[in-house]
Order: C-alpha cells, then sequence, then structure tokens
C-alpha cells in the first residue's frame, strides 16, 4: 500500500504551513542538541540517560521492560543496552531477568539512580524552561499538547530502519 503512488496528490503547503513545518523540523533537531549539551556538562549526564532514569522513577517499583523503556525513550533496544549498561556501571540502573517470562530483562532504578535523577532535575528543568517553555507563554498549552501528541503519539515508537529499495524485476 505504502509503494502505490498517490491517486491525489496532497496539497502543496501554503506559506504559513511551510513556516511552521521548518521551525517544528529545526525545533526538534536543536532542543535535544541544546538539553543534552547543557545537562552533560553541568551533571555529566547526558540527555538521554536523563530520560531513561526519568522514565524509571516513574514506572510502578521504577523498573520496566528493555523494550518497553526502549520505546518510551525513542531509541533502539541496542542503544538503550549500551545506555543502561554505561548507567550500570555508575551503580544508577541494574538490569534483572522478567519474573514473568524469564527471557526479557528489565532496567531497574537504584535508590542512588533516584538520587542523581534528583541532583539533574533542577538543572534540566531551567534548560526546558529557558529553551522550551518560554517560548510557549501565552499559547494555548493543551492545544498544543494535542497537536504535538498527535504528531509523535506515544505507540509510534522509534523509526524503523531503511531498507534497500527491491531490486527491479
Amino acid at each position: 500500500m505504502a509503494d502505490e503512488p498517490a491517486r491525489h496528490p496532497p496539497a502543496p503547503l501554503t506559506p504559513d504551513e511551510e513556516l511552521a513545518w521548518r521551525a517544528l523540523a529545526r525545533a526538534v533537531l536543536v532542543i535535544p542538541r541544546v538539553l543534552d549539551g547543557e545537562l552533560l556538562q553541568s551533571q555529566g549526564l547526558s540527555l538521554t540517560e536523563y530520560s531513561v532514569l526519568m522514565n524509571l522513577s516513574e514506572q510502578p517499583g521504577r523498573s520496566l521492560r528493555m523494550s518497553e523503556l526502549a520505546n518510551v525513550v525513542s531509541i533502539s533496544v541496542s542503544g538503550l543496552t549500551r545506555v543502561v549498561e554505561r548507567l550500570a556501571r555508575h551503580g544508577l540502573v541494574e538490569r534483572v531477568k522478567a519474573d514473568t517470562d524469564g527471557r526479557g530483562q528489565l532496567a531497574v532504578l537504584t535508590p542512588a539512580g533516584f538520587a542523581r535523577l534528583e541532583q539533574a532535575y533542577p538543572a534540566h528543568l531551567a534548560g526546558v524552561r529557558e529553551h522550551v517553555m518560554d517560548h510557549l507563554a501565552g499559547l494555548d498549552l493543551p492545544a498544543f499538547t494535542q497537536a504535538m501528541s498527535g504528531i509523535a503519539a506515544a505507540d509510534m515508537g522509534p523509526p524503523v530502519r531503511r531498507t534497500p529499495p527491491a531490486s527491479p524485476a
């Protein structure tokens, strides 16, 4: 279905839509880089590491299956494995076998990991306020949230790998 040519091509973007699209595309690239750089410089944690700690802190038992955690952090499972191993070396996270099936792995936030998250939170909050929220002042935040949630639905997960184009028959 995705390979079929469109019967009715989409309408070109209006000038305002083009500006909005380009601003959004730039923001989704720049904001994470800026926040990552600030966290690394001030806290010695990457934004991905912070996100792992934050997401685990919000879960019952402060634990989550690795595959589910990869989805909420929007990273590949192999990338998450490397991040969790790095956090585990610092005593911030542990990996344990899942009780339910024995094959799955859980990432578990340690007390030291929770303390590290609490230590890094003020710096992250300051960056989010400065680089994002201050620019949204006066906007209808519920409408903005609904629009962004539609753009990046929680079940979308990380991007899939490219597949090489099929060779002509």
